[in-house]
């Protein structure tokens, strides 16, 4: 991988990068890094599948679904036992090794646990319904509280035996994302010294009919930036990350190990996010991405970076004609036509409260691994009508050491997150 480092010093004091001590990471994109890079290489996730009977009125839709094996939830969380928290658990127990490292060094209270997620436990708590409606009793381990936004949050401090504090941000689609802008203060004030943060979101009839009721699911596969565009596919997913101030012990092992190079030891990190409400519909983005626009460029502020900097974009790009539309107009208005720009739903589906912490995590994939620049995948067919940007070709490699990563909401509710590299 290319890299110009000249570009990693910060411009300003007051820019200080959060840490990345590990990712864990599972979507229909796959569960492990080989599976991961092989199936971004490919351009396809065989797990994108289209799905009959979901829809209410018998329509198909492609969806994003997980078909690797869940663990088990242990015995002292089993009342929080449902397919979502499992889900959670496959990602988090790939990063188990920083997160006890972390508990050991700064103690139980000192870890924060900020999840993001839109749908919860709502999968089980419509199994739960349906056998309700067909037996009059539900099932003996069901309870109400699993299907509660707040649910994921307790379980994984729970699972850990955290004291900290710990929530759910639920903003729809930027919920995983606000959950970074969130660690960052906690972290910068000292409340904790490490935050687990990530977001899960899992299938369910609820979230696919209502937005199928908007007229925002497509029928195939979905189609970012194409002028054929129809829509969204539902993905289910769960990415997590641990967020500290100090860099990761690993690195500095590493960096013992060897002193010749301990200078120039780079660190993945969070640099900047910014963040926008621009409330302009419920539903709809503002026409001309006034608030991804802002979002964007508080982002670069708060990393002291500029446009120039950022090596790669990964866009929301959910394939829906107003946001492919404005989203393009405001990455066209910050950042010209150069930066390379695509969006990833094609691989994973639109994992809604989940869908920033996937997308983070893609770019720490990028990142850590030195990976080729996530090719644009659509039917080749851009809109006309789309201001001027640039669609990652395949063999793309990243060229600057920082990545933007978008997300937008219901009701305007905007994030932008900056990774990339630092020197301790």
């Amino acid at each position: 991988m290319t890299i110009n480092m000249s570009n990693t010093t910060k411009k300003d004091s007051k820019c200080t990068p959060v840490y990345i001590h590990g990712c864990g990471f599972h979507s229909a994109l796959g569960k492990n890094a080989e599976e991961i890079h092989s199936r971004l290489q490919q351009g396809a996730s065989p797990d994108m599948l289209p799905v009959t009977g979901w829809l209410n009125d018998g329509s198909d839709t492609v969806v994003g679904k997980i078909h690797d094996p869940l663990p088990a939830v242990p015995a002292h969380c089993q009342q929080q036992d449902t397919f979502n928290n499992r889900l959670a658990l496959s990602a988090l127990q790939q990063i188990t090794a920083p997160i006890e490292q972390a508990i050991s060094q700064y103690g139980k209270e000192r870890l924060a646990v900020i999840i993001g997620t839109s749908t919860s436990g709502i999968s089980d708590g419509e199994q739960a319904l349906s056998q309700q409606m067909n037996n009059g009793t539900f099932p003996a381990n069901y309870h109400y509280y699993q299907q509660e936004i707040g649910n994921p949050a307790e379980f994984v401090a729970d699972y850990f035996g955290l004291e900290g504090p710990t929530y759910t941000i639920s903003t729809a689609c930027s919920s995983s994302g606000r959950v970074f802008l969130t660690a960052k203060r906690l972290l910068k004030m000292g409340i904790v010294d490490a935050v687990i943060v990530g977001g899960v979101d899992s299938l369910c009839q609820l979230t696919l009919n209502g937005f199928h009721g908007l007229d925002a699911l497509s029928n195939t596969l979905c189609n970012p930036f194409s002028k054929n565009r129809n829509g969204i596919n539902i993905g289910e997913a769960a990415a997590f990350m641990l967020l500290a101030l100090t860099p990761a012990p690993d690195a500095l092992h590493r960096n013992k190990a060897d002193s010749s190079r301990s200078n120039a030891k780079q660190q993945i990190a969070l640099l900047g996010v910014g963040d926008s409400s621009d409330a302009h519909h419920i539903s709809a983005p503002h026409p001309e991405g006034n608030g991804a626009e802002e979002a964007m460029r508080k982002a670069l502020d708060d990393a002291g970076l500029a446009p120039e900097d950022i090596g790669y974009i990964n866009a929301h790009g959910t394939a829906t004609p107003l946001n492919d539309e404005m989203e393009a107009k405001a990455i066209h208005r910050v950042f010209g036509a150069k930066t390379p720009v695509s969006s990833t739903k094609p691989f994973t589906g639109h994992t809604l409260g989940a869908a920033s912490a996937v997308e983070a995590a893609i770019c720490w994939h990028i990142l850590h691994y030195g990976i080729d620049l996530p090719a644009q995948i659509n039917d080749g067919k851009i809109a006309d009508s789309l201001a001027p940007i640039t669609l990652v070709e395949p063999k793309t490699k990243l060229v600057q050491p920082a990545i933007l990563s978008n997300s937008f909401a219901f009701g305007g509710n905007n994030i932008s997150l900056i990774f990339g590299y630092t020197h301790d």
